[in-house]
């Protein structure tokens, strides 16, 4: 979802009637939920292909040039 997605939902959502409202809520709680599980699911193949240790020294790397 980028900005202007999110704009137009926050508007939405301001309009919308309590019934609308808490269906927003329900799919904005689902979709929470989703990628919640996705990032952990990345998170544990990144761990498991040594992938979170390369980043991190790339992470480190690009900190120690500031």
């Amino acid at each position: 979802m980028n900005e202007k997605d999110k704009k137009e939902l926050i508007e939405e959502f301001k309009k919308a009637d309590g019934t609308e409202r808490l269906d927003m809520w329900d799919y904005a709680l689902s979709q929470q939920v989703l990628w919640e599980s996705i990032i952990s699911e990345i998170q544990k193949i990144a761990k498991e292909q040594g992938v979170d240790k390369e980043l991190e020294k790339m992470m480190e790397k690009d900190m120690s040039t500031l």
